[in-house]
């Protein structure tokens, strides 16, 4: 059976618009006088069955997640501690900033010494309902992702030998690991809670409660930013619980977005490419959950766009093959705020959820990094 990020290659836009679309609008009235009903056999009119409401194709979040709670206090912790970097100063929230949408608001990630990433980091609420993790999907789950940034040079720049040490060398770490794993502190438990925390950053919003029947709960703006949403095919990609995450797309579908573009390409443009090696996956990425995009500025895989309208009618120009009124984009954007979502209250990190080494200079530098953020 093709994959989804296949099927998306090889339809045609204008199949997969079709397919966005809903029902009535691809299929023909047959009369424009017709009176609601139907002649049987005989000739004698008869009422016509109501027609089947059309389908969603957005899925409401659950208002709260299971979770082990004594891993997500750990997994907190680590969550928000810069022990995991080389020189102490870089964190999980540094780029994955819970108040900013669970982005970060720059253009490139900045890794210790300040070095510029090649890429902006995606957000990591409502992160478990992706397929996969990071823009080019090499990461299969969360647990994974967690793995990466700690030995990327560029990122955190430690290595998995130097935060091991220093974690075994923080009594409460031992405590807390000795309690929930059998083999105590290493790399696959350490990401096994930082995993289980971010899992439960869920944020059920008002389009949520909309969905499951509150019809007050959005505005009759957004409400109808959300038909016209449907209505110019967004849902072709940006389906399902996490309106996104669930396939791979080209960037510039319709229209060369590459192409139109006046400076360089870095090599982080090729998208899943880079994961696979399959030129067929050149400039192909995880679609984006839609969720909180409204407070996780600047946009796309490079970051290159700060305005949600600008993202918005770039998106109905290369990927819809569009050109959205100013009307359609301001009821768009107007949907995609009824997306923003609140936090879980245990999402932050309470005064002294990070255990204390045995100076105290790395926990202390951990809560003015969580401070900040």
């Amino acid at each position: 059976m093709p994959t989804q990020r296949a099927l998306s290659a090889t339809l045609s836009p204008a199949l997969l618009l079709a397919l966005a679309l809903p029902l009535p609008a691809l299929v023909g009235c047959g009369s424009c006088e017709d009176d609601g009903s139907t002649e049987s056999a005989e000739g004698t009119a008869e009422p016509a069955e109501p027609a089947e409401p059309a389908l969603e194709p957005l899925l409401a979040l659950p208002e709260s997640v299971e979770f082990d709670e004594a891993k997500m206090v750990l997994g907190r912790a680590l969550y928000f501690d810069t022990r995991l970097s080389g020189d102490n100063t870089i964190s999980c929230a540094t780029c994955h900033e819970l108040g900013h949408g669970g982005a970060e608001p720059r253009a490139v990630s900045t890794g210790i010494g300040g070095a510029q990433g090649p890429i902006n980091s995606p957000t990591v609420l409502n992160a478990r309902y992706n397929l996969a993790q990071f823009w080019d999907g090499r990461a299969v789950d969360l647990q994974a992702q967690a793995s990466g940034p700690v030995a990327n040079p560029g990122e955190m720049g430690s290595t998995w030998e130097q935060v091991l040490e220093e974690l075994k060398a923080v009594p409460g770490y031992a405590e807390q690991f000795g309690a929930l794993y059998d083999d105590g502190i290493t790399e696959a438990n350490v990401t096994d809670a930082i995993a289980e925390y971010e899992g439960t950053l869920i944020t059920p919003s008002p389009f949520d409660a909309y969905l499951r029947g509150d019809e007050s709960a959005i505005s009759e703006t957004q409400r109808r930013g959300h038909e016209t949403f449907k209505e110019v095919g967004c849902t072709a990609c940006h389906t399902g619980i996490n309106i996104g995450g669930s396939m791979y797309q080209k960037m510039g579908l319709v229209r060369d977005w590459f192409g139109s573009l006046d400076r360089e390409i870095t090599e982080a443009a090729a998208g899943r490419f880079n994961h696979t090696g399959e030129e067929s996956d050149r400039h192909f990425f995880k679609v984006p959950t839609l969720r909180n995009v409204a407070n996780s500025a600047p946009y796309f895989h490079d970051g290159s766009e700060e305005d949600l309208a600008g993202a918005v009618r770039t998106m109905g120009t290369y990927q819809l093959g569009v050109e959205l009124s100013d009307a359609q984009v301001g009821d768009i954007v107007a949907f995609l705020e009824s997306l923003t979502g609140e936090l879980p209250a245990h999402a932050a990190l309470p005064e002294g959820g990070i255990p204390e080494g045995p100076e105290g200079e790395a926990a202390e530098g951990a809560e003015a990094a969580a401070t900040a953020e």
